[in-house]
């Protein structure tokens, strides 16, 4: 049978608050960018990037609203998730003493990651509207290699938090 795991509300930090509504502005600019500019696209954009940043597929330009779709959904639904810390999974046992420590570690990658998402889509609808109105190549060498270590960096840093709380 399952452990119960104490149920906590957290109250975020100012810091916490702040990352949360800049995560919202940046995802509010994509939308923004993806509307003022979808009437100037052409027919046809790129609509993958290999891992050299260099696009190698292409559709209808009608396909640049995936992007903001796909970041909203996931923002949205992080955002939901992260209201239940009690169900996430964690690398150490959960007790009364050590669940508002690791609740708020938890929340905090969250909300970080969402931040990197959204980041990380702007990012990528930037440079393929920027590619499909000929003024960008593609999305560069070091697009890939900083998305992996906006991401993982941190995941590493909360799970080693994670494990060190008792």
């Amino acid at each position: 049978m399952e452990e119960e795991r104490p149920k906590i509300t957290l109250i975020p930090t100012t810091a916490d608050k702040l990352v949360d509504l800049l995560g919202w502005l940046i995802l509010l600019a994509l939308w923004g960018l993806t509307i003022s500019h979808f009437s100037t696209l052409p027919d046809t954009i790129p609509t993958h990037f290999n891992a050299s940043g260099e696009a190698d597929g292409f559709g209808s330009k009608a396909s640049i609203i995936g992007l903001p779709v796909i970041a909203t959904l996931l923002f949205v639904g992080l955002t939901v998730l992260n209201r239940y810390p009690h169900i996430f999974n964690y690398p150490t046992a959960i007790t009364e003493d050590n669940a508002l420590r690791l609740y708020t570690l938890a929340t905090r990658m969250l909300r970080y990651l969402k931040l990197v998402l959204v980041l990380v889509f702007g990012g990528i609808e930037f440079m393929t509207i920027q590619h499909a109105t000929r003024k960008a190549a593609g999305l560069g060498a070091w697009f890939l290699p900083l998305t992996l270590v906006l991401i993982f960096i941190p995941l590493i840093y909360f799970v080693i938090k994670s494990i060190k709380e008792k």
